[in-house]
């Protein structure tokens, strides 16, 4: 079924909009939970809250992408649970692993308005994003977004791990620099 009718079934307050919802994108937002837990019972709870969260916000929200929509909402829920579940235990899960590398570029450093700096520090990266050669913002995305495993990123793209690796390290790099230039002592 295309998302736009699955939508309206939203908007109709029809359950079958959850069925096909499932039917339709129940793995991909599987593999987003995943990355972020490490942990399949967890990754399936996320993506079943994915679901009563879109049932509970269409409407007022009409998505023009679902499945970005969707990503969305369960790549929240799942860092949510994350925090929960992992408050005592570090894990080694895809969202921390990517948290760590780019810790060179975004530390915890102490701001003065913190608001502000960070509505700043976002427009930032978007804009540093963009200016990226698209490959090179995907690869970033896929990484630092969804937290896909550098070997899923190399499939994904049919690249070698080590290229993807590499333009992650010169994408950071950059990052790094972008960050200094513009003041964001990191």
């Amino acid at each position: 079924m295309v998302d736009e009718k699955i939508v309206e079934l939203y908007w109709k307050r029809d359950e079958s909009a959850i069925r096909e919802t499932s039917q339709k994108y129940e793995k991909y937002l599987t593999v987003i939970a995943y990355n972020i837990l490490n942990d399949i019972e967890y990754s399936h709870e996320s993506v079943n809250d994915t679901y009563l969260k879109a049932w509970n916000t269409m409407p007022p929200e009409k998505p023009n992408i679902l499945k970005l929509y969707l990503a969305k909402i369960t790549r929240q829920i799942s860092i949510d649970v994350l925090r929960t579940h992992t408050r005592k235990k570090r894990g080694g899960s895809q969202y921390e692993i990517s948290l760590y590398e780019l810790e060179e570029c975004v530390t915890d450093n102490k701001m003065t308005h913190q608001a502000v700096e960070l509505k700043l520090l976002t427009k930032l990266i978007n804009e540093f994003l963009y200016s990226l050669p698209e490959l090179s913002r995907n690869i970033f995305v896929c990484r630092y977004y969804f937290f896909d495993s550098i070997k899923t990123i190399s499939a994904y793209f049919s690249i070698s791990e080590t290229k993807v690796k590499s333009t992650l390290y010169r994408t950071r790099l950059s990052l790094k620099e972008r960050l200094e230039s513009e003041g964001f002592f990191v």
